[in-house]
């Protein structure tokens, strides 16, 4: 299988401006726009890392840590942070942007979970994924982790052999 050596390869960042058929009753940015921005750069990430049609499988730990005003900048930034056989994961930070100062305030993160395709829509395998950095490294770590308990709480695997969990509480 190919390896993609270069990590950065797989970045991602969006840039939007809140405007007003995106907010709620409060001015606040809903929820499901966000979702659907944070999915479409994930997306690209997902398609950078394997140059393969890729399909949303699940959206996972999505935290909406302050709320985003009408009129906000927002920046969503994503990057694969693991590969397995035909799914990969990928981290998500979204960033309001002051207009006057730049200076730029994480207000949400999530993980997204893609597969690769072909063309009939079968899954296809992917490339591994090298990390490169200690952040890297522990995100690379983790996605294994985050997957088995995805696959548990899917009931597409038994927790007893969710080795890396298993491995957390011994």
């Amino acid at each position: 299988m190919v390896k993609s050596r270069y990590p950065k390869e797989t970045f991602a960042s969006t840039t939007r401006i809140v405007m007003p058929n995106d907010t709620n009753t409060l001015g606040n940015l809903m929820g499901g726009n966000l979702l659907n921005w944070m999915d479409v750069a994930a997306a690209i990430s997902a398609n950078r890392h394997c140059r393969r049609v890729v399909v949303t499988a699940a959206v996972n730990n999505v935290s909406f840590d302050r709320p985003i005003r009408l009129a906000d900048i927002v920046i969503i930034e994503s990057q694969v942070t693991r590969s397995f056989n035909s799914s990969m994961e990928v981290y998500l930070e979204v960033f309001v942007e002051d207009s006057v100062t730049g200076e730029r305030e994480r207000c949400n993160e999530a993980m997204y979970t893609f597969v690769a395709v072909d063309q009939l829509g079968a899954p296809i395998g992917v490339p591994d994924l090298i990390p490169e950095t200690d952040e890297e490294r522990e995100r690379y770590d983790g996605a294994l982790r985050r997957r088995q308990l995805r696959l548990i709480l899917a009931g597409k695997i038994d927790p007893k052999d969710a080795t890396e969990l298993k491995a957390l509480f011994e």
